[in-house]
């Protein structure tokens, strides 16, 4: 009967985390493949000899930006349809902790994304000339967009495929819930903030072409500070993924790891935000005033430290709950 039970719950897990992956994944993607439309629309409206160029800017935008759904729907496939091995109640929680990873992870992502893409379609209709060093821009700043989603890609995989067998059923259930859940909610915002800069970026290029090396070097500088928050959920995923922690009875145990992921999880999401809306500025600004770029730099720096600050709150309360409760 408790094998049944185990074989039950496994299903049942593996079937809610798949469509929490591709369900939740699909959202980001859409948004930002949206709005990358709707900008390239306005582009076309602009300057409508350009709508061939301006089509194909869009669709590989488009493309970037379902990235992240893309790696949700792989995960929502291998959850449905792959060997589950051994049936243990650990391994329920590893699947549904896997789902709970890729689908809040893939959110933030795939609106970010769509950002440089439609910026990148509005510039190509103002500066026809400066196409080639808008689509590497956008590029480079998509790219970085998609990395919170690889950190969720990543602990995903390793909650699918990691055998847990030898670890004990309470309080290990809450530890891998709770990774799955600090990743994913923590990738919200690093991958949103991440877009931020990116689509100013872009906006920076079409201003002023030849400003490109400074406006790409802010961009960067600003997208990894918005990174941090989601590598705190990373961080705190690996301790609750790879710690072993001894058996209790006591349920306070297991809800002190469960509440340490979803510490760091929802306290990525605002800093993530506040980094890259900081980016956002100090980026939009140096094309046009480049002789201030080290000065927009220090201040978004500043800025954006004092905006991390909450999220280093939140991973402390974290490791307080994993070491110390």
């Amino acid at each position: 009967m408790m094998e049944f039970d185990a074989q039950a719950w496994v299903g049942v897990a593996a079937f809610v985390g798949g469509g929490i992956a591709i369900g939740f994944g699909a959202i980001g993607a859409a948004i930002g493949e949206g709005y990358t439309a709707a900008v390239a629309n306005l582009a076309v409206s602009r300057n409508p000899k350009l709508s061939g160029e301006i089509f194909k800017n869009m669709l590989v935008g488009q493309a970037v930006a379902e990235s992240a759904s893309i790696f949700a729907l792989v995960v929502a496939i291998l959850l449905l349809f792959m060997d589950r091995g051994n049936a243990t109640m650990l391994k329920a929680a590893a699947l549904l902790g896997a789902g709970l990873s890729m689908g809040f992870g893939a959110i933030g992502s795939g609106i970010g994304a769509g950002f440089p893409a439609g910026q990148a379609c509005l510039g190509l209709s103002r500066q026809p000339a400066a196409a080639t060093r808008l689509t590497t821009n956008m590029l480079i700043g998509s790219a970085v967009c998609q990395t919170p989603a690889i950190f969720s890609l990543v602990v995903a995989f390793i909650l699918l495929f990691m055998d847990f067998s030898a670890a004990p059923f309470n309080p290990t259930w809450a530890a891998l819930i709770g990774a799955g859940l600090s990743t994913g909610l923590a990738a919200i915002g690093s991958g949103f903030g991440g877009g931020m800069a990116a689509g100013s970026s872009c906006e920076g290029v079409a201003r002023q072409p030849e400003t490109i090396g400074n406006v790409t070097t802010i961009m960067l500088v600003g997208q990894a500070v918005a990174q941090t928050p989601a590598i705190f959920g990373l961080l705190v995923s690996f301790i609750l993924i790879f710690k072993v922690f001894p058996e209790t009875t006591q349920i306070q145990t297991a809800m002190a790891l469960l509440g340490a992921g979803l510490c760091t999880g929802f306290g990525g999401i605002g800093p993530g935000l506040g980094n890259g809306m900081a980016a956002e500025g100090a980026v939009r600004w140096v094309a046009r005033n480049l002789p201030s770029a080290a000065d927009l730099m220090r201040i978004m720096l500043v800025g954006q430290a004092v905006s991390q600050s909450t999220a280093i709150y939140a991973l402390v309360v974290s490791l307080v709950l994993i070491f110390v409760v």
